[in-house]
C-alpha cells in the first residue's frame, strides 16, 4: 500500500499510522479499561504460546514484560486510533500489536520496527484475530469496569439509601400516587424501598455478568481454530482468569462466541433496567425537595453549588440532575449496542469497535454518577419533619380508613364536604354523629395507618 512516514517518537507503526489517516471522526480514543483488558490478553497468549512451543520462551517472556510495563502506566498515549475505525476492531488491535512489538524490542535491546525479531503479526498475534481478540477484550474489559466502578458505586448507593432509611423510619408523611394525595406513608420506608431496588439491580447484573465468563478466544478467524496449538483455548482461558481473578472458561462452541453479541446485550440491558429505576429515584427525590416556598420541600438535598447566574441564594438538585442525564445516556447506548449486535453477518459482527465503547462508557459513567448521587446528595438528605406531618394531617386520602366503618360512598361524601368547607375530616365525621371521638381517634391513628408490614414468609 506504499510508505508512510511514522514519528520518531512512537510506538505503533504503520497499520496504526493508517488508521489515523483513514479514521479522523470523533477525536475519542479507546477507554483505558479497553487498552487494559487488550494488553491481559496478549499478556496471557504470549506466555501460553511460549509454554506450548509456539514462539520462543525469551520472545513471551520479553512481550510479557511489555504487557507488564503499559499496564504499570507506560506507553498509555500509544494507543491512538479513533473508537469510529475499521469494522471488527482490526485497527486498535494492530495499534496494541504494534506497540507491544517495538516496546519488547527495546526490552531485549534491539531497534523499533525490527519485525524480524519480534513481529506485530507473527509473534505477539500468534494464533490470534482480531475476530476472536477483540470480543473477549470487551467481556474482561467490562469485567473489570463492574468490579472498579459499578459494583463498588452500587453497594455505596444501597448503604447510603439504607441508612437514611433506618433514619428517617418514624417521619410520617402524605404519599401520593397520580401525583395526588394518598394514604400516609413513612419517609423511612420509602427509602428502603429505593435500597431494596438497587440491591435487587445488583444481583441482576451480577448473573448477566457470567455470561461474560465464556471466552471464544482460540476460535482465531471464523472459530475454526485455524493456526492455533490444540492446547491453547483452554490453557490461555486459564491464564487469563488467573491474571484478571475472573472465573473464566473457554467457551463450548468458539464460533457462536464469536459471532453472537448476546452476552452484550444481556449486560447492557441489565444496565438500561437500572437506569430507568434511578432517574426514577432522582426525579422523587427533586420532587420532594421542590420549593423552597412554592413545591413540597419534605426533604432538603444538600446544596452543593449556586443553582442561578442571575437568582441570588437559589440553589438546585444538581447531583439528581446530572443522574438523569447520565442514565439518559446510558439508555441511548443500550439502543446503540443493539442494533450493533444484529449487524453481524456470518461468521462475525464487524460492529465491536461500537459495542465495546458503548458497553464500557456506560458502566464507567453510571458508576460515577451513582456514587456521586449517594456521596453529594443521598448523604446529606435531612428531613422537614413538621412540613412531612402536617401534608399527612390534611390529606382528604385519610378518609379511606373510614371505609370499613362508614361506607365507601359515606366517606367519599365527607372528603368533598372537607375540601369544601375546609373542616377537617374528624370535625365532619363528629358533627355528622358518624363515630364517636374515642373510636374515630383509633381508626385515624396516623402512626398506625403508616407503619409498614412485613409479609409473611412462611
Amino acid at each position: 500500500m506504499g510508505e508512510m512516514s511514522i514519528p520518531q517518537t512512537a510506538y505503533y507503526g504503520i497499520q496504526t499510522a493508517r488508521a489515523i489517516d483513514n479514521f479522523a471522526i470523533s477525536g475519542i480514543k479507546p477507554l483505558p479499561v479497553y487498552i487494559d483488558a487488550c494488553l491481559m490478553i496478549k499478556k496471557a497468549t504470549a506466555l501460553v504460546n511460549a509454554e506450548l512451543g509456539c514462539i520462543p520462551e525469551d520472545m513471551g517472556a520479553s512481550i510479557d514484560r511489555a504487557c507488564d510495563r503499559i499496564l504499570g502506566g507506560e506507553l498509555r498515549a500509544q494507543f491512538v486510533v479513533d473508537i469510529y475505525q475499521a469494522g471488527a476492531g482490526t485497527s486498535h488491535h494492530m495499534n496494541v500489536n504494534e506497540v507491544l512489538a517495538n516496546l519488547a524490542l527495546e526490552i531485549i535491546g534491539d531497534r523499533k520496527g525490527n519485525y524480524a525479531r519480534i513481529s506485530p503479526n507473527d509473534h505477539v498475534n500468534y494464533g490470534q484475530s482480531t475476530n476472536d481478540v477483540i470480543p473477549t477484550a470487551i467481556r474482561i474489559g467490562a469485567s473489570i469496569a463492574l468490579k472498579r466502578s459499578l459494583y463498588p458505586a452500587l453497594e455505596n448507593l444501597h448503604d447510603q439509601l439504607q441508612q437514611k432509611g433506618e433514619e428517617f423510619r418514624d417521619v410520617i408523611k402524605s404519599g401520593r400516587t397520580h401525583l395526588q394525595d394518598a394514604v400516609p406513608v413513612r419517609l423511612g420506608d420509602e427509602f428502603l424501598a429505593y435500597a431494596q431496588i438497587v440491591a435487587d439491580h445488583i444481583k441482576r447484573i451480577k448473573s448477566a455478568q457470567t455470561d461474560l465468563f465464556q471466552l471464544g478466544l482460540g476460535g482465531s478467524a471464523a472459530g475454526t481454530g485455524m493456526n492455533t496449538h490444540p492446547e491453547y483455548a483452554v490453557k490461555v482461558a486459564l491464564k487469563l482468569a488467573e491474571i484478571t481473578g475472573f472465573d473464566l472458561k473457554p467457551a463450548p462452541n468458539l464460533m457462536a462466541a464469536m459471532q453472537s453479541m448476546s452476552g452484550f446485550v444481556h449486560v447492557s440491558g441489565c444496565l438500561r433496567n437500572l437506569a430507568q429505576d434511578c432517574i426514577k429515584i432522582a426525579n422523587d427525590l427533586r420532587l420532594l425537595d421542590s420549593g423552597p416556598k412554592t413545591g413540597l420541600k419534605e426533604i432538603q438535598l444538600p446544596p452543593v453549588q449556586p443553582g442561578s447566574s442571575i437568582m441570588p441564594g437559589k440553589y438546585n438538585p444538581v447531583i439528581a440532575e446530572m443522574t438523569n442525564m447520565v442514565c439518559f445516556q446510558v439508555m441511548g447506548l443500550d439502543t446503540a449496542i443493539a442494533f450493533a449486535a444484529q449487524a453481524g453477518q456470518l461468521e462475525l459482527n464487524v460492529m465491536m469497535p461500537l459495542i465495546a465503547y458503548d458497553l464500557l462508557h456506560s458502566i464507567e459513567i453510571l458508576g460515577n454518577a451513582l456514587n456521586a448521587l449517594a456521596l453529594k446528595c443521598i448523604n446529606g438528605i435531612t428531613v422537614m419533619v413538621d412540613r412531612c406531618l402536617a401534608y399527612a394531617e390534611g390529606s382528604l386520602s385519610l378518609v379511606t380508613a373510614l371505609n370499613p366503618y362508614i361506607g365507601y360512598l359515606n366517606s367519599a361524601d365527607i372528603a368533598k364536604a372537607s375540601l369544601a368547607t375546609g373542616k377537617t375530616l374528624r370535625q365532619i365525621v363528629l358533627e355528622q354523629g358518624l363515630m364517636d371521638e374515642a373510636q374515630l381517634a383509633e381508626v385515624l391513628n396516623l402512626e398506625q395507618m403508616s407503619r409498614s408490614i412485613e409479609p409473611s414468609q412462611e
